[in-house]
């Protein structure tokens, strides 16, 4: 039985799931320009939840790591500014991707053997 003041370990499990899939969805979704509100519509609409919160400080930190370029467009009323993904986080995102269907067929087949 967990203590009463304990987080709930499902919820942290789940956490660190989607932890590394929002950098991947991210990458993914980048590959046409995005702002931080329809990205996260675009997310949201693929069933990614995500929230502002965990998301610009991570599109900081993709552009930081050159994985993303960020462009202020300002021919707009409100300037926004577009995420797209660079030649590098192209690769990440492939090679990501790669590894995210080695891994998901590595627990199909566990499951399989329940």
């Amino acid at each position: 039985m967990v203590p009463a003041d304990s987080p709930d370990p499902l919820a942290l499990h789940l956490q660190e799931v989607r932890r590394g899939t929002v950098v991947l969805a991210c990458l993914t979704a980048c590959r046409e320009p995005q702002y931080g509100y329809s990205l996260l519509d675009t997310l949201a609409e693929a069933g990614v939840q995500v929230e502002a919160n965990t998301l610009y400080p991570l599109l900081r930190r993709l552009d930081k790591q050159g994985l993303l370029t960020a462009e202020w467009n300002t021919d707009e009323p409100r300037p926004r500014k577009y995420y797209t993904l660079t030649d590098a986080g192209a690769r990440i995102a492939d090679d990501l991707r790669t590894e995210w269907l080695a891994l998901t067929a590595s627990l199909t087949a566990l499951w399989k053997d329940i």
